[in-house]
């Protein structure tokens, strides 16, 4: 992570916490219990306050950003008080968004500024919470999802591919369509393959060029009900011509690397590239 924030930066992070209330089996970053919630919100109050003002958008994440209770409020206050004119993208399972209460202060305090990115892991809640690693994820993600819209707060869906889930990525289309529509948009996402990823390889670990025939099922359902989607952490090489349109540039700057073949490929400026933090190499690369 960055020691100050960057005008042009895609990943001017505010960290506040190694502790989660999942242990997602896949996750890149896995959890600790500690307690560190003091000495990373004195770093990011330093990091906000020394901030440019013309930095385009702030992500608060974790762990679990929401655990720090008070102490994640009075960061969002804190950037909307110093950089009025930036937006705060939060990371987060959506669990604590189950608590109405909870999700109407972040209202109050956050406004308009405010984008929360939650994971989706399956429509099926055996699976999400197979995959969350606890208990009864899925039902209190759904109600915190439906708590962020009662109050308009703009919602990125997130759907991290993998060995478990990704056969059902079509049928998680069509209940994103039926039930999860105000959302402003859904990202389905290659896995960053270091942490758990590699630890549970066996498990969780697929090729993009294996899932692409499900992905593009899925990105066509939603695309053609008129919702937004995007695909995440994909180089372009790897997605058909025909849907590359749906392709961001999803890595964050500090940890994006291209291989040499990439040099003479006609789609470098326009695609995300590889993760540097990655174990392993996607199949199938080439030069466009």
């Amino acid at each position: 992570m960055k020691e100050q924030f960057e005008t042009e930066s895609n990943s001017n992070v505010l960290f506040v916490t190694e502790n989660c209330n999942n242990h997602c089996i896949m996750c890149c970053q896995p959890p600790k219990k500690c307690y560190d919630f003091d000495n990373n919100y004195r770093r990011n109050i330093e990091l906000i306050k020394t901030s440019p003002k013309d930095v385009k958008t702030v992500c608060i994440t974790g762990g679990e950003p929401t655990l720090a209770g008070d102490k994640f409020f009075s960061l969002i206050e804190l950037v909307c008080e110093q950089l009025p004119d930036t937006d705060i993208h939060i990371l987060s399972n959506g669990r604590n968004f189950a608590n109405a209460e909870f999700v109407s202060r972040l209202k109050n305090v956050g406004g308009d500024k405010i984008i929360c990115g939650i994971p989706l892991h399956s429509d099926y809640c055996g699976d999400h919470d197979r995959i969350a690693g606890a208990k009864n994820a899925f039902n209190e993600t759904l109600l915190g999802l439906y708590n962020l819209a009662a109050e308009e707060i703009s919602i990125e869906l997130r759907v991290v591919i993998n060995a478990l889930n990704y056969k059902r990525l079509p049928q998680m289309a069509e209940f994103i369509f039926k039930n999860l529509f105000f959302v402003s948009w859904t990202a389905f996402m290659a896995m960053e393959h270091t942490g758990y990823a590699v630890k549970n390889s066996e498990k969780v670990y697929i090729e993009p060029i294996d899932y692409m025939p499900e992905l593009c099922r899925a990105i066509e359902t939603l695309d053609t009900s008129g919702l937004d989607v995007s695909i995440y952490n994909i180089p372009n090489c790897l997605i058909p011509e025909g849907f590359r349109r749906f392709a961001a540039q999803s890595i964050s700057d500090w940890k994006t690397k291209y291989l040499d073949i990439c040099d003479n490929c006609c789609q470098k400026n326009h695609c995300c590239g590889l993760f540097a933090t990655s174990k392993q190499i996607f199949k199938g690369l080439k030069a466009l």
